[in-house]
């Protein structure tokens, strides 16, 4: 079993200090990727519940805070939905996926994810007036 790095950053030039992911294979889709993140980030909510949602995209019912977003009322969230959230935000350009250097771009695409490989999450930030 190997461990990826998984980092997010923004266009604004705000870069997390990352965390550890566990993959058993050498080689996933990008989706199963942003899957395994998702589930992983909404598993450590659930099991504390803090007051803010610290994850890939916002929940359903959430509203954008300083650091994450914050529940409406508090619940749990469910994995399977918030996957869906990340995968329609990807193929909307919501965020990039860079593997090491390189950037991926379908959901299908495969990667090789070797010991310490870093994968970024790079969140875009819409424009204002454009």
């Amino acid at each position: 079993m190997g461990i990826v790095m998984v980092v997010d950053e923004t266009t604004s030039g705000h870069r997390s200090a990352g965390w550890g992911l566990e993959i058993a294979e050498e080689r996933l889709t990008v989706g199963e990727l942003i899957r395994r993140r998702v589930f992983q980030e909404v598993a450590e909510y659930n099991a504390r519940t803090p007051e803010v949602f610290r994850g890939l995209v916002q929940p359903q019912e959430a509203e954008r805070v300083l650091n994450g977003y914050a529940l409406r009322t508090p619940r749990r969230i469910d994995p399977e939905v918030q996957t869906g959230l990340a995968l329609k935000a990807f193929a909307g350009n919501g965020f990039l996926v860079l593997v090491g250097e390189r950037q991926v771009t379908g959901v299908d695409e495969e990667v090789e994810l070797v010991l310490g490989t870093e994968v970024t999450f790079l969140k875009l930030v819409p424009l204002v007036g454009g």
